[in-house]
C-alpha cells in the first residue's frame, strides 16, 4: 500500500506564492512518477505537474513558468512551488503517485487565491 500526505495549502492573494508538499510512504519502490492534480468546483480533475523518479518534469500549459515541481531531499517527497498565483488557480490540489499502472491519491489540500 501507498500513502500520500499533502500539506501547504491555504488562502493567498493574487500574485502571491504557496508551496505544497507531498510525502509518500509505504510500498513506493518501483514507482514511475509523482505529480499534482487539481480540481475546481464543477470541473474535472486536471494534471498540474508531474515528475518522474528520473527527474523529468511536465506541466500543464496554464501553469508553465509559474509553478515548479521538484523532489525534496528524500525521493519520497515532492513539492510544488506555486508563484504568481491567479484566482483561476483556486482548487483542491491532490498529490498523485503512479506505480506500474496503479494510481494512488492523497486526500487533497485546498488552495484559494483571492482577487
Amino acid at each position: 500500500q501507498v500513502q500520500l500526505v499533502e500539506s501547504g495549502g491555504g488562502l493567498v492573494q493574487a500574485g502571491g506564492s504557496l508551496r505544497l508538499s507531498c510525502a509518500a510512504s509505504g510500498s513506493i519502490s518501483g514507482a514511475n512518477f509523482m505529480g499534482w492534480y487539481r480540481q475546481a468546483p464543477g470541473k474535472q480533475r486536471e494534471l498540474v505537474a508531474r515528475i518522474t523518479f528520473g527527474g523529468s518534469t511536465a506541466y500543464a500549459d496554464s501553469v508553465k513558468g509559474r509553478f515548479t515541481i521538484f523532489r525534496a531531499n528524500a525521493k519520497n517527497m515532492v513539492n510544488l512551488q506555486m508563484s504568481s498565483l491567479k484566482p483561476e488557480d483556486t482548487a483542491v490540489y491532490f498529490c498523485n503517485l503512479n506505480k506500474s499502472g496503479s494510481v494512488y491519491w492523497g486526500q487533497g489540500t485546498q488552495v484559494t487565491v483571492s482577487s
